[in-house]
């Protein structure tokens, strides 16, 4: 890890006799030589490079031509082989270029020349290492540059924290980020929308509601306007933790804040549902999703297909399964297993064989699970007195 403590003043050295090199920076306006215009063209090379690495991976996935933070990266190395001193501006435009290139490692390689050449680091170039630690799920080295720019008496800004804490959110640390968000309390920084999303996710993804929920509280009591980014955090944090009435609850207030709701907010409100076998909930939620306008898909109806079984309305969940097919969805593995078992429940043993035929039409592989679920079926038809349940290994070979 570079050193960021501010180097001791040294002696200037005599100028060498010849040809003098250019300073970025220093004099020259020119396009070839301003350090402004360098740095400015690295920086619009970051925002290119983002822009088409985005458009890339969705057509070609992660391989593809160089994208422009590597030309970013290139104009720079190549600056020092034309005689030119690279100053501590074009330094933090290339730390910019590795944080759009989530190259972590070439982003501390640049910190640590920085160092070696006595430039001075400052907040700004700090926060660019950290943004790419950040992007690159780098928590350990995020926040150990944190600590460096206290130990360099560098003031870190909110810039600062929201990188460390969207850093130990992807890396699972919620405790971490809590403990970033309350330093930050303590700094008396403003605190944002973002940085609160960003530690809603982090306890959303290691299954703490109760804290998700405090932070979504403080943001509503700082009178922050919570975005749809906040509330599907909560919202999430709510179904891990099988809280379908607070689930409920922040949909609620999301419809009050005029906010546009997105597939993942229901979703997550559908699976909370689900868990606490609120099957009529359930399907209200799957139907304002359809009267929204928002586009259906398979995790969430599988989830309200969960919630009748779990409830054991075989019906609605056979109903539900057949929408499928009717929304240009191909019902998964999940889907058909739902509705297998609600039939299970309610020994409803040939609807249970009709569907394991069409998941075989269908070309899914079936498992143990359905094997059981329809022998259950087979054993309460039987107690319950039918003579018509006629179940064999025979039987099940030829579905």
């Amino acid at each position: 890890m570079p050193s960021l403590r501010r180097p001791p003043s040294a002696p200037r050295r005599p100028r060498a006799v010849g040809r003098r090199p250019r300073r970025l920076g220093a004099g020259s306006a020119g396009p070839a030589h301003g350090a402004d215009l360098r740095a400015a063209f690295v920086g619009r090379c970051c925002e290119k490079g983002r822009r088409g690495q985005q458009r890339r991976c969705a057509h070609e996935g992660e391989s593809g031509s160089a994208s422009r933070w590597e030309e970013a990266l290139e104009l720079f190395r190549g600056a020092a082989g034309q005689r030119v001193e690279v100053g501590a501006a074009l330094h933090t435009a290339a730390l910019g270029a590795c944080g759009r290139g989530r190259q972590w490692q070439r982003a501390l390689s640049l910190l640590r020349q920085m160092a070696e050449a006595k430039l001075e680091t400052n907040v700004i170039s700090c926060n660019a290492g950290m943004s790419a630690c950040e992007k690159g799920r780098q928590w350990q080295q995020a926040l150990l540059l944190l600590s460096e720019m206290r130990e360099a008496r560098l003031m870190p800004s909110v810039v600062s924290y929201s990188s460390g804490v969207s850093a130990c959110e992807k890396g699972g640390q919620w405790e971490r980020a809590l403990s970033l968000l309350v330093e930050l309390r303590g700094a008396a920084l403003e605190m944002d929308v973002i940085i609160y999303s960003a530690g809603i996710s982090a306890c959303e993804k290691s299954g703490h509601w109760q804290q998700a929920l405090s932070l979504l509280s403080e943001v509503l009591e700082a009178k922050l306007e919570a975005n749809v980014i906040s509330y599907s955090a909560g919202i999430s944090a709510c179904e891990k933790g099988a809280q379908w009435e607070h689930a409920l609850s922040l949909l609620r207030r999301v419809r009050g804040a005029k906010l546009e709701l997105d597939v993942v907010s229901y979703s997550a409100g559908i699976s909370a549902c689900e868990k606490g076998a609120q099957w009529q909930h359930a399907l209200l939620l799957l139907d304002e999703l359809k009267e929204g306008n928002l586009e259906l898909d398979v995790v969430s109806c599988s989830a309200g297909i969960s919630a009748c079984e779990i409830a054991g309305q075989w019906q609605q969940a056979l109903a539900l399964l057949s929408m499928l097919p009717e929304a240009k969805l191909k019902p998964s593995v999940v889907s058909y297993s739902a509705g297998i078992s609600a039939c299970g429940k309610c020994a409803q043993w040939e609807q249970a064989l009709s569907l394991l035929r069409e998941l075989r039409e269908v070309m899914l592989e079936p498992n143990i699970i359905y094997a059981t679920t329809l022998e259950s079926a087979r054993a309460k038809k039987v107690r319950g007195g039918s003579t018509r349940c006629h179940w064999s290994a025979s039987c099940a070979r030829r579905c």
